[in-house]
C-alpha cells in the first residue's frame, strides 16, 4: 500500500464505534510518539460550510418584504413587515427583513460581517432533494459521473504536502459527497469517541485493514493515520469550555458545531470543515414568525452565532457559509406549506466578509419573473458564490479544476470578501 494510503486515498473516518479505550491494543502501541508536527494551524485560513438538507425556503428567511407580490402569494405564511415589533421581519436595508427568528445574526449583519446572497442555486431544473444535493456537493449541475466533491477539489487546488491529517475535517457518521476525493478529508461522529474505519476497505472490515498496514504503519509508511487519532486524544474534548457567555444550542447540530471550534481553536491544522442541518422540508404547517420553519432557523442562527463568538479572536481567518440544495414555491400551497422550488439565499459570516448588504441581482415576483411561472428565479450561480469564498478567503487560485466547465471570470463579481 502506498504512503498516504489512508488519508489521501481511502477517506478516513473516525466514527463513533467506540470509546477510545476500546481501541484494539495495536492502534494504541502505533500511536506511542505520534507528535503531529507542522499542524499547529497558527494564521491559517478556515472555511466552514453548513448544508441545510431538505431545502430552505429563502423567502421566509430573508423576506422581500418590500415587493407585495410575496404577501399576495402567501397569505396564510408571509412574514409580516417590519414594525419594531418581535413579531415582523428584522429590517435589513428597506426592501429585505430577517426572519425573527434569525435575530442573533442581525448584529453581525449591522456590523458588516454578515452578508446575505439571494435568488441564489443552481441552474439545473431538477426539484429532486437527492440529485440537487448531489450536484451541489460535487459543484457539477447536470453531470451525475462526477466523482469528487467541490470542497475536497479545493484542496486539491492547493496541495500541502506536509498538510494536518485534520486538513479537512466533516462532523458526522460518513465522509459526505462534498469532500470525498483525493485529498485527505477525516470524518467523525464525534471527538469523545472514536475508532478508526476506511471507507473503502469494503467487507473485511477494521481488522482487515491492520492486518494488510500494521508493518508498514510501524515503520512510519501509515503514520499520518495514527497521528490524526493521536492529535485527537490531545485535543481533550472532554475538558473544553466555550468562551464565556457563549451558549451552542442543544443537540447534534450544536454539538458538532462546538466540535468545530474546539478543531480551531487546538491549531491542528484545519482548513475546512463541514456539518449540516436537516429539517428544511416544509411541504405542510410550514408557519411564519413561528412553526417548523421558524424553529430550524433558530437553531441555525443560534448555533452559527454561537460558533463565530466562540472564535471570535479567529475572526478574520473564518469564513462560516451556509448552503441548501434548492428554494420553495413562491406560492404557499393548500396545505399551508411550500413545495420544491428553485433559488433560495445563502449566508456568509466572517471578519473579512464584505457584510451588511444583501448581495445578488433580485429578479422580482410578478408572474412573468418567476422561473417555470412558479419559483423565485436563479440570478447568481452558486458556482459563482463559493468560488469567490474559495479565491478570496482560502487564496484558491485554479477554480477551473473545482468547478469544471464553469467560468467564474465570465460572472460579475459579487464582492463577498474585502
Amino acid at each position: 500500500m502506498n504512503r498516504r494510503y489512508f488519508l489521501r486515498h481511502g477517506s478516513i473516518a473516525l466514527a463513533s464505534l467506540g470509546s477510545p479505550g476500546h481501541a484494539p491494543g495495536i492502534l494504541l502501541r502505533a500511536l506511542a510518539g505520534s507528535t503531529g508536527a507542522g499542524s499547529d494551524g497558527r494564521g491559517k485560513r478556515v472555511l466552514i460550510v453548513l448544508f441545510q438538507r431538505g431545502a430552505m425556503d429563502g423567502l421566509n428567511a430573508v423576506i422581500p418584504h418590500g415587493e407585495s407580490d410575496y404577501y399576495n402569494l402567501r397569505p396564510s405564511i408571509a412574514i409580516p413587515k417590519p414594525n419594531g415589533g418581535q413579531e415582523a421581519a428584522l429590517d435589513l436595508d428597506g426592501f429585505f427583513g430577517l426572519h425573527p427568528a434569525m435575530a442573533s445574526l442581525k448584529p453581525f449583519y449591522d456590523s458588516r460581517e454578515l452578508a446575505i446572497i439571494h435568488a441564489v442555486g443552481s441552474h439545473d431544473q431538477t426539484r429532486s432533494h437527492f440529485d440537487a444535493q448531489d450536484y451541489l456537493e460535487s459543484g457539477t449541475p447536470g453531470v451525475k459521473s462526477t466523482r469528487d466533491g467541490w470542497l475536497n477539489r479545493s484542496m486539491q487546488a492547493a496541495p500541502a504536502p506536509e498538510a494536518s491529517p485534520f486538513r479537512g475535517v466533516a462532523l458526522g457518521p460518513s465522509l459526505p459527497r462534498i469532500m470525498q476525493g483525493r485529498a485527505s478529508g477525516v470524518a467523525m461522529s464525534s471527538l469523545e469517541s472514536f475508532a478508526i474505519r476506511d471507507n473503502r476497505v469494503g467487507q473485511g472490515g477494521f481488522e482487515a485493514i491492520y492486518e494488510q498496514t500494521v508493518n508498514e504503519a510501524m515503520r512510519g509508511a501509515g503514520r499520518e493515520t495514527f497521528e490524526a487519532v493521536n492529535m485527537l486524544k490531545q485535543v481533550n474534548p472532554r475538558q473544553y469550555q466555550p468562551l464565556e457567555g457563549v451558549q451552542y444550542p442543544r443537540g447534534p447540530f450544536g454539538d458538532r458545531l462546538r466540535q468545530i471550534a474546539q478543531l480551531v481553536k487546538s491549531r491542528v491544522g484545519l482548513e475546512v470543515a463541514f456539518t449540516d442541518i436537516g429539517g428544511w422540508d416544509t411541504h405542510a404547517n410550514q408557519g411564519n414568525v413561528q412553526g417548523q420553519l421558524a424553529l430550524r432557523l433558530r437553531e441555525l442562527s443560534l448555533g452559527i452565532t454561537a460558533l463565530y463568538r466562540d472564535l471570535r479572536e479567529f475572526a478574520d481567518d473564518v469564513a462560516i457559509l451556509t448552503m441548501t440544495e434548492f428554494g420553495r414555491t413562491v406560492r404557499e400551497n393548500g396545505n399551508r406549506g411550500t413545495d420544491h422550488g428553485h433559488a433560495s439565499a445563502m449566508f456568509l459570516l466572517g471578519g473579512k466578509v464584505s457584510g451588511g448588504k444583501v448581495h445578488g441581482r433580485w429578479p422580482g415576483l410578478a408572474a412573468d419573473r418567476l422561473y417555470e411561472g412558479r419559483d423565485l428565479a436563479v440570478t447568481t450561480d452558486f458556482r459563482q458564490a463559493i468560488g469567490e469564498v474559495l479565491q478570496s478567503h482560502l487564496k484558491v487560485r485554479d477554480l477551473a479544476t473545482v468547478f469544471p466547465g464553469y467560468r467564474i471570470e465570465n460572472q460579475s463579481p459579487l464582492g463577498l470578501i474585502t
